[in-house]
């Protein structure tokens, strides 16, 4: 690649460098998508229809801001990370609560949609690359893995720290782990980076999930007891001050190929 399209390239593609911040910055807002969810739903006692119907009205508004913008803007871009976060939490709590699918079916049924989706998005733009997102067909694939993969996350998440027997800890502690194990093989081996760069991205939902789960809920059940709220507030401090970061810096921190 020479280096006016290589420009060209940077210029279009219009979603965040993958760098150390960002998987910071992922990790931060799905955990505060979880407690934001839990804050509309449960805390307000919005339930998990209605809040899904707002929620899912916040995501569709973001995205179509982002898919008119012309050019990659931080906080659009997280804002509409943080939608698909807080709409998948309370969308997967309806399907698994409100619908009595359970916590495996639930997942089960997010990871099939999941798969399908990449397949459909593999097979249409020949790579699932982050870093060939370069048309309104692939950043729309793209905005429905994330969603999706927000949604199964939170499933996951409550499987692993209720119906498995973990906890809200032995949950983010095994996620945890499994990231490690990700990370290692990016440094280690020679894996293929996009399928490793997904695996990374999924994976840091239901962490955020169960971390998120393991601040809100009462010490009585397994969680530190910090609330909805409390617990929002201080995350949504820090991302927000992670994309005023994104914005000033001139150069990302750590950049890492996902391509």
């Amino acid at each position: 690649m020479n280096h006016s399209v290589a420009h060209t390239a940077t210029m279009t593609n219009k979603v965040a460098a993958i760098t150390l911040s960002f998987w910071i910055m992922k990790i931060c807002a799905t955990t505060l998508g979880e407690t934001a969810g839990d804050l509309l739903s449960m805390t307000l006692n919005v339930g998990y229809a209605i809040s899904t119907v707002i929620l899912m009205s916040v995501f569709l508004a973001t995205l179509v801001l982002q898919l008119r913008s012309r050019h990659f803007h931080p906080a659009l871009y997280w804002l509409v990370i943080l939608s698909t976060s807080t709409a998948g939490t309370t969308m997967s709590d309806f399907m698994d609560r409100t619908l009595g699918l359970g916590y495996a079916m639930g997942s089960a049924i997010l990871v099939s949609c999941l798969i399908v989706v990449l397949t459909v998005w593999r097979l249409t733009e020949k790579t699932l690359s982050v870093n060939a997102i370069q048309t309104t067909r692939a950043e729309v694939f793209y905005w429905v893995v994330v969603l999706f993969s927000n949604t199964l996350g939170t499933a996951l998440g409550d499987y692993l720290a209720d119906d498995s027997g973990l906890g809200f800890l032995g949950g983010a502690m095994l996620i945890g782990s499994l990231l490690a194990g990700v990370t290692t093989l990016y440094y280690t081996t020679n894996m293929n980076r996009v399928v490793l760069f997904w695996l990374a991205f999924v994976l840091t939902r239901p962490f955020g999930a169960t971390f998120g789960d393991l601040l809100t809920k009462p010490l009585d059940g397994g969680g530190l007891g910090f609330g909805t709220i409390g617990s929002s507030a201080v995350l949504a401090v820090i991302l927000v001050a992670m994309i005023v970061f994104s914005v000033r810096a001139h150069k990302p921190l750590g950049r890492l190929n996902a391509a």
